[in-house]
């Protein structure tokens, strides 16, 4: 995130504790004094309740990344028919879940040719909500109810935005933004180690192998990069050091992505549900006063906009929606907040940027809509079955360090991350040892 990014954050972080000011009942000393307490309890609830689910997910997805193949993938996601849509679901499952990530990837599959539907719908939403990562999460916090939510809505919205693609946006203002797109300038690569991007007119570090060239970001990189792996198979690469190598590169890639935004998503998670007293809430979510359709669908607007507005995205999400719902925001509009992360304000500018003005409000226009219908249609779905869990069942209870489940899995936990981290330092895991050189980071 940028200064802007954070001096915005800081400007609502607060707004919150001046609306606390201004609404309490209590002493102010008093208010303080317990805000902050339940502020630092529940961000450190949070914390402890998901840590061993975060340091898991990250390394599932960069064991998926790094020993599986994406070659060609764009050429999977050309049509925009169910088979293409579920490529692009199942692409998005496997990747990144930093949402910054995940549009830039959407972007280069769309340039060479992939439909929107399939890249700008299915890939880049499944990338984002979809994911291992956030699924932990929201089961963790919120409850099985809401993850089961979270994944029919998720496929739910992804039909959506295929069909406005199909039958709603023009064609030809989909060429012109691929035109945009294309126009661009050159198109930056992965480097193969790490997995950060580098540009390949600017790039020092390169190889050739076997009649392709492999860019790097840096001289450890490079040393440590063995063409040969890429033909090894994915029980191989599980069972080197080289490959557990690679995984580690790959997954501290996504913690230094997203490390900001879970870390933002927790303290304002304990800011809102320590300075806001509960009078406010009361007052927000008094209730079906013109019958319940029309109770839902303006929060769920309301959930979308407090999504667009908190610049907070993907898994860093989830703490807040926690804390909205058991303050009284309903079931789907929970859900159409968590939707609304792939249009904060920087994602928005990134899509003027890559596809133009018009195209970036066309796209922004259809995941608003989406995600606050789809929040709706869920609401009412899971409502008729019984499925709405209470509010009360939200996981931000105060902290409790006790030998119990959650001790062993977050020791071991931290024994996997620390593992994982040497890993990442280390400049060459390769059987031979035979590259050395200072480490590179993604720190």
């Amino acid at each position: 995130m940028e200064r802007k990014e954070y001096a915005i954050l800081a400007v609502i972080a607060l707004a919150t504790v001046g609306i606390g000011v201004f609404t309490t009942s209590e002493p102010l000393s008093t208010f303080f004094v317990e805000s902050t307490q339940e502020f630092l309890t529940t961000t450190a609830a949070m914390a402890w309740i998901t840590w061993w689910a975060l340091v898991i997910g990250f390394a599932i997805a960069g064991g998926v990344e790094a020993w599986t193949s994406n070659e060609e993938v764009s050429e999977l996601l050309e049509g925009q028919g169910p088979r293409e849509i579920g490529y692009g679901s199942l692409f998005g499952f496997v990747s990144s879940s930093c949402s910054y990530s995940a549009i830039a990837t959407a972007k280069n599959l769309f340039k060479k040719g992939g439909s929107a539907a399939a890249t700008l719908g299915a890939f880049m939403f499944a990338s984002t909500n979809l994911v291992i990562e956030i699924g932990a999460i929201i089961w963790i916090l919120l409850g099985w109810q809401f993850l089961l939510a979270d994944i029919v809505g998720g496929f739910t919205l992804i039909g959506l935005m295929a069909v406005g693609f199909v039958y709603v946006v023009p064609d030809e203002v989909v060429e012109q933004a691929r035109e945009n797109v294309t126009d661009e300038g050159t198109e930056k690569v992965q480097d193969p180690v790490c997995g950060m991007e580098v540009d390949p007119d600017e790039a020092e570090y390169s190889m050739e192998h076997d009649g392709q060239t492999y860019y790097f970001c840096s001289q450890s990189c490079m040393e440590s990069f063995d063409p040969e792996a890429a033909n090894t198979t994915i029980r191989e690469k599980a069972t080197s050091l080289s490959g557990w190598k690679a995984l580690a590169d790959k997954q501290w890639k996504e913690w230094g992505m997203l490390w900001d935004e879970i870390a933002i998503g927790f303290i304002f998670a304990g800011l809102i549900a320590g300075f806001i007293p509960q009078q406010v809430w009361t007052s927000v979510f008094s209730g079906a006063t013109f019958g319940l359709p029309v109770y839902i669908f303006w929060t769920a607007v309301l959930g979308a906009v407090i999504g667009v507005a908190t610049f907070v995205c993907s898994v860093g999400n989830v703490p807040f929606a926690a804390v909205l719902f058991s303050n009284g925001l309903p079931f789907g509009s929970v859900l159409s907040y968590i939707y609304a992360d792939l249009i904060v304000p920087p994602i928005m500018d990134a899509y003027r940027e890559y596809y133009g003005t018009k195209f970036a409000a066309i796209l922004s226009g259809m995941i608003f809509v989406s995600a606050v219908f789809t929040g709706v249609l869920m609401h009412f779905l899971f409502l008729s079955v019984g499925l709405i869990p209470a509010p009360s069942s939200v996981q931000i209870a105060e902290v409790s360090i006790e030998m119990n489940y959650k001790m062993v899995l977050n020791v071991l936990a931290t024994v996997f991350f620390l593992f994982l981290y040497w890993l990442h330092r280390q400049d060459s895991v390769g059987e031979t040892g035979k590259h050395s050189g200072h480490a590179h980071t993604a720190d």
